[in-house]
């Protein structure tokens, strides 16, 4: 028997262990089909640091507490317990008693190896009671497993399973053969397995201990021959690619990839939009222009489907899954692989299946009718479906097209998935090198953008509105507003430069965010002008869009607008203008501190420059405008919260207006649930499934509270248009309302500083109770053409 076992293990350890190298060396030549990935080896320390907080200390899986407790056991078992297989070897080889030479009998490894063990054994069976649990024949889409491949999962926990009760039977047929009786730091845990083995003769031990030590070693090995075997096997592959994926993170401190886009490079270099060469390549079109960073993005997912779980766009029945995406896009590549890695002439000899692949478009219809012709989303994964559309399969043969359009631009660019990722993928970003492309190479993108990218070129404003109209918001303020080059030469002369945007300067809700904004700095002392009609849109939506060249020329502008007027400092009310003058215009080379509006209240109030003050007992400003012992709930703009990592301080401008009760969301902070506007989903209509905004606002309705305060001018605008079809519906109570947090801050101030007056000629910014005349801009692109120097008006 001994010598079947040397035989069994040393042929399946030698085949598993070529098979192993000589797959992970082709998973390096796909990675590295991958374009040039800029800034990766920076700050190098930082970046080990990194690396061990997020493995060693699990620092983004422990998000999830119970998984994440499970899975840091199964991790840290993983590496420790190599140790019990060099001892199976050795049991085979030299005989039963083989123990590690030095540390083999000290009673801390021996102790650890069985408490390791027992705890592995533990956390795998909690981590497969929880895919049972969330399994998708429970939940339909609403697992977070829904898509992924089950086969892979269970064989991987499977294998966990045996060999952690391979190492526990093990030291319990040790102790009964080195004669342990009772209870012994050497044996902890397998004290009942020695019992239960004690009986047994030296020889029959000797015998069991060869036996299980080889199914060890074979249970072990055929792991390797399987994932050896499927290199698109993420949940196994993980275990080696995700150290490599968080050490080239793009932000060597471990943030997310969020925040500012990179800039759009061809090959590695900078493009220059002035000029660019007739070669070069303008986001990805194909599996081979994304990064080598993505495609190792792509080899790491494990298919956990966290992102899935918090995504927008799946959670409200769209075909877009980040999971999903990104499993796709990982198969299309190893799939596509021998193609691109074949001389041309080679190619022909190639089977019909990887040419068709090597042909394939990325985005396009994902089926093919009985003509021929291609159709709408198709199903892609799993044999039942769960509701998945807009995915083909990659390796089929098939022409049609990998990833549908509707997954595409059903994107919010929300971060969600990002933030969520335990292995650092960098989901928002492949999917805007792929609009990129289809924007600036395809021409093909939702024809609702049309108006948007029309207006931001001819009047610099997705509503297409006069410039002239841009300070219309200060008219009716009790002082007057600097401008540059009428009040003001230079912003030297003040300390803020106060970015409007365009939401601000032209949408009547948002010009209460505005004035209230303009007002408060005004009574707290603090100076400031606007650029006026200087200011054109910051190009956050042309490039959510996809639109690059449009971001290029106006951000350029603007640029040179803020450095020739001699800008500083900024405040900012929209969210999506703050990402952008913050973190994107530093790529073009302006420095500026740029603080939100809620940062920068925020501070005046803790600074005592502006003092909240409660309405009197009579009620006196709380009847529809005050905000005194009113419950109020706070919804994250994205943009500024996981985007940016600002989420405490509006809340503590909240809690410093007396009397006010915040509460808080099921989804909030780094959790939070997007509004269904960014990624310019703001200007294109939502036609799949339930609209995004409206699954927020029930969530805001159901806290109990009587104002959903945000602060962020698209927020405002879509969970208004949300609230106002609950309330339409009778699902939410006529006196909530939707308002700015520096419009709650402004009544409370004004009670202490002037006698109350209604804010803008409304109701204290109660803009759930509009009549139907007045703003809405989402979907205003309708509004193109519209009366210029007029307000953006509803549809």
């Amino acid at each position: 028997m001994r010598v079947a076992a040397i035989v069994i293990s040393a042929v399946i350890t030698l085949v598993a262990i070529a098979l192993v190298a000589r797959t992970a060396a082709a998973m390096v030549g796909v990675i590295r089909l991958g374009q040039p990935a800029v800034g990766r080896t920076d700050r190098p320390g930082q970046r080990w640091l990194t690396l061990l907080r997020e493995t060693i200390g699990h620092s983004r899986l422990a998000k999830w507490r119970l998984v994440g407790v499970a899975h840091w056991f199964v991790f840290v078992g993983f590496g420790a317990l190599f140790f019990t297989l060099v001892t199976a070897y050795g049991q085979i080889y030299a005989g039963p008693e083989f123990a590690l030479p030095l540390i083999g009998h000290w009673w801390p490894y021996e102790a650890a190896s069985e408490v390791i063990a027992f705890l592995t054994l533990v956390a795998i069976l909690t981590l497969m009671v929880i895919r049972q649990v969330a399994h998708p024949r429970r939940r339909g889409r609403g697992s977070r497993f829904a898509g992924s491949k089950f086969w892979q999962a269970y064989y991987v926990e499977w294998t966990i399973v045996a060999i952690a009760v391979c190492i526990l039977v093990l030291r319990g047929l040790e102790g009964a053969l080195a004669g342990q009786r009772g209870w012994s730091i050497h044996y902890p845990l397998s004290v009942p397995l020695v019992a239960g083995f004690t009986g047994m003769s030296a020889g029959a031990i000797g015998t069991a201990i060869l036996a299980v030590a080889t199914v060890k070693i074979v249970v072990s090995m055929a792991w390797f021959l399987v994932i050896a075997l499927n290199a698109t096997m993420g949940v196994a592959w993980h275990r080696f690619s995700a150290f490599f994926n968080v050490w080239f993170k793009r932000e060597a401190d471990g943030g997310t990839a969020l925040g500012p886009l990179p800039p759009m490079r061809s090959r590695g270099e900078p493009i220059d939009f002035e000029d660019p060469g007739e070669d070069d390549i303008f986001g990805v079109g194909a599996v081979e222009e994304f990064t080598w960073k993505g495609l190792l993005d792509f080899t790491t997912c494990t298919e956990c489907g966290r992102c899935q779980s918090q995504c927008p766009a799946w959670n409200t029945g769209k075909p877009l899954s980040p999971k999903l995406l990104v499993t796709t896009l990982r198969d299309h590549a190893y799939a596509k692989a021998p193609y691109l890695q074949a001389d041309e002439e080679a190619r022909a000899s190639l089977p019909d299946a990887v040419r068709a692949e090597g042909e394939r478009p990325l985005v396009g219809p994902t089926t093919a009718s009985a003509d021929g012709a291609t159709g709408g989303p198709a199903t892609g994964h799993g044999p039942s479906g769960h509701g998945i559309t807009g995915y083909g399969v990659a390796g089929d043969g098939s022409a049609t097209a990998l990833i549908d359009p509707d997954v595409l631009w059903g994107c919010t660019t929300c971060g969600a998935c990002v933030e969520q990722c335990p292995v650092d993928i960098e989901h928002v970003d492949h999917v805007m090198d792929m609009r990129r492309h289809q924007v600036l190479v395809e021409s093909e993108f939702p024809s609702e953008l049309n108006q948007l990218f029309r207006g931001l070129e001819n009047k610099g404003n997705p509503w297409n509105m006069n410039p002239s109209a841009r300070l219309d918001w200060a008219k009716d303020l009790p002082f007057e507003v600097p401008v540059l080059g009428g009040d003001v030469e230079s912003l030297g002369e003040v300390e803020y430069l106060f970015w409007v945007g365009c939401a601000g300067a032209y949408d009547d809700r948002a010009k209460r965010t505005t004035r209230a904004v303009a007002e408060l700095l005004h009574i707290a002392g603090v100076s400031f002008a606007v650029l006026g009609e200087a200011e054109t849109c910051s190009g956050d939506p042309a490039r959510r869009a996809g639109n690059e060249f449009v971001y290029q020329m106006l951000a350029q502008q603007n640029v040179e607008t803020l450095k020739e007027a001699g800008a500083t400092k900024a405040v900012v009310t929209c969210a999506h203008c703050f990402n952008t003058i913050k973190n994107e215009y530093r790529q073009l080379g302006l420095e500026l501190e740029v603080v939100h509006h809620t940062q920068l209240l925020n501070r005046l109030v803790r600074e005592k420059k502006l003092t909240p003050v409660a309405a009197d007992a009579g009620g006196n400003g709380s009847a529809g405008n005050g905000s005194a012992g009113r419950p109020i709930t706070y919804h994250d703009p994205c943009y500024l919260g996981r985007h940016n990592q600002v989420y405490e301080p509006p809340r503590e401008l909240l809690g410093a207006l007396p009397g006010v009760e915040v509460r808080e969301m099921p989804r909030s902070g780094k959790e939070s649930f997007c509004c269904g506007a960014g990624g310019a989903r703001m200007w294109m209509e939502e036609r799949i499934g339930s609209r995004v905004n409206l699954n927020r606002t029930e969530e805001a309705v159901a806290t109990g509270a009587d104002q959903i305060a945000t602060g962020c001018p698209f927020c405002k605008t879509m969970l208004s248009d949300g609230l106002t079809q609950k309330q339409s519906e009778g699902a939410a109570r006529d006196e909530v309302e939707v308002i700015d947090v520096a419009q709650l801050l402004l009544e409370s101030v004004r009670r202490g500083t002037l006698a109350p007056r209604a804010a803008d000629g409304d109701r204290g910014g109660e803009d759930a109770h509009e009549q139907p005349g007045d703003q809405n801009i989402h979907q205003a692109s309708q509004a193109d053409g519209g009366a210029d120097g007029e307000g953006v008006t509803s549809r």
